[in-house]
């Protein structure tokens, strides 16, 4: 009786992954190359634009840490499972909610950029496969990502592109639209990369449209067009990675 039980286990397992569609394959492989579970083991910290970031996050729990100097004194925010929390030199400040969701949204958006591809099998991220394409002499697997509005976030609106390097399965460009401030579509290029315990976080070249009004799905070929113009750098800065025990 116990073979049988483990035998339809196992069945179940191989079913389970035999159902996963090609985009959700192309993630999985794509988490792996730049660290799977590590992200779950580790804290990493680093400096951005003039801020200094730690950030630590699993599929159960997660905390954010930004903190910087302002004409307030030192500035501390803290964003985890519990919520939002600023303080002041050491005292909480009392928030208003549109500056408690202003502050957190951003936070959390430095968090999801530095750990991609990890995260996109969250139950809330929607994947599609979009067939191949070819960039600068290279193969890559398109896959689109969306999200629900159940768990997707205060931007769930907003839609990713990634292309995914089919010899590394590192995440070479990615492109985004958005609707917040008035919504645009951007497009990013890796210009560096962090590999450090066995992870790999990236910098960016930040790119935008020269003419208003393009498509999320235009952004390939007015890049190789060279109609984006760069609009900034993404660029992670002094990155440690401390491993949790």
């Amino acid at each position: 009786m116990r073979f049988f039980l483990y035998l339809f286990l196992a069945m179940t397992v191989i079913s389970s992954c035999s159902q996963k569609s090609e985009a959700e394959k192309i993630i999985d492989k794509a988490i792996l190359a730049h660290g799977g579970m590590q992200f779950e083991k580790v804290r990493v910290s680093f400096d951005f634009r003039d801020r200094y970031y730690e950030i630590f996050k699993s599929s159960e729990a997660f905390e954010y840490l930004r903190q910087f100097t302002d004409s307030t004194g030192l500035v501390r925010d803290v964003l985890n499972n519990s919520g939002f929390v600023r303080t002041v030199n050491g005292t909480q400040v009392e928030l208003e909610e549109k500056w408690v969701k202003a502050y957190s949204n951003s936070v959390n958006s430095v968090a999801y950029f530095a750990f991609l591809p990890y995260g996109l099998n969250d139950p809330a991220v929607f994947k599609t496969y979009l067939g191949e394409s070819e960039i600068e002499d290279q193969k890559y697997h398109l896959v689109k990502v969306t999200f629900s509005e159940d768990g997707g976030g205060e931007d769930f609106e907003d839609e990713f592109l990634y292309w995914i390097n089919q010899d590394t399965y590192l995440t070479d460009y990615l492109a985004y639209s958005y609707l917040t401030e008035g919504g645009g579509v951007r497009f990013r290029k890796v210009s560096n990369r962090h590999e450090i315990e066995g992870l790999v976080l990236q910098d960016y070249e930040n790119y935008k449209p020269k003419v208003k009004g393009a498509s999320l799905e235009e952004m390939e070929d007015l890049f190789k067009a060279g109609e984006l113009e760069l609009l900034s750098d993404i660029l992670l800065e002094n990155v440690k990675v401390e491993t949790i025990r």
